[in-house]
């Protein structure tokens, strides 16, 4: 099913890449700083949170710039990948009323998209980074491993999100609601180490979490994750991007009746 998918989406490349620069342009429309605000919002945000935690949780840890940014960057890659998606198909009805066309690619773009606007904060991220001290070495390139698992795993949950979307509108809310629990759940502010090692492994059924426990082992700890976390993050990824892909495939000739 994969390869299939893999085909099509060689075939409509060109339209991908059409989808990807429209959405790029759609979100930054009208704005007086248009792409810096890619940069702009999550400093903004680090800022803030910066401010209000550091005082209750950050005194005693160590690069607390750095703890903040790095839940901060992952969370907000995660929400607006998602986020975007399930709407994807919603907002390009006009398009596959009159084109017969793999209607995952609308989803496959939002996540492009919010791919770039990651990776223009993740530069900002390593300036703050050297700013606050942090060892740069070879150990940095492991990154693109949760980098490629999280993208992987937005793209399977997106998946998921727009074909709820289509058939219950109200998924919107409850997702936000969701998003909110979510952050408050993947110690973006807080240390995991204040509580038993009991509550410490129910963080780790937490997706999102186990992708920014991963990149603060690298960035702040300066070493690798073992093999076992490895594959956790891998089964996260594969996990959600199997089950979108099955949902998708069993209701995407129903999706035209209720777009």
């Amino acid at each position: 099913m994969i390869e299939k998918w893999i085909g099509r989406f060689k075939k409509y490349r060109f339209l991908f890449a059409e989808l990807v620069k429209r959405d790029f342009k759609q979100k930054y429309k009208r704005t007086s700083l248009g792409v810096l605000w890619s940069v702009l919002s999550p400093l903004l945000t680090l800022f803030v949170m910066k401010i209000v935690f550091t005082e209750f949780f950050g005194r005693n840890t160590p690069h607390y710039t750095t703890y903040l940014f790095s839940g901060n960057l992952v969370m907000s890659f995660y929400k607006e990948a998602t986020k975007n998606s399930m709407s994807s198909l919603i907002s390009n009805r006009r398009i596959i009323d009159k084109i017969n066309l793999p209607k995952y690619l609308f989803t496959f773009s939002k996540n492009v998209s919010a791919l770039v606007n990651f990776s223009l904060t993740l530069l900002v991220y390593f300036m703050f980074c050297m700013i606050d001290g942090i060892h740069f070495g070879f150990h940095m390139i492991a990154l693109i491993y949760p980098i490629v698992m999280l993208t992987i795993m937005n793209v399977g949950i997106g998946l998921i999100l727009s074909a709820l979307y289509v058939f219950f509108q109200d998924t919107q809310y409850l997702y936000d609601v969701f998003l909110t629990l979510l952050t408050y759940v993947s110690a973006i502010f807080y240390q995991v180490d204040r509580f038993s090692q009991e509550i410490q492994n129910l963080f780790l059924l937490n997706p999102v979490y186990v992708v920014i426990k991963y990149f603060r082992t690298v960035v702040i700890d300066g070493k690798l994750p073992s093999v076992q976390y490895h594959g956790l993050v891998a089964f996260y990824a594969l996990f959600f991007l199997i089950l979108g892909s099955i949902i998708y495939k069993k209701y995407n000739k129903e999706f035209i009746y209720y777009i």
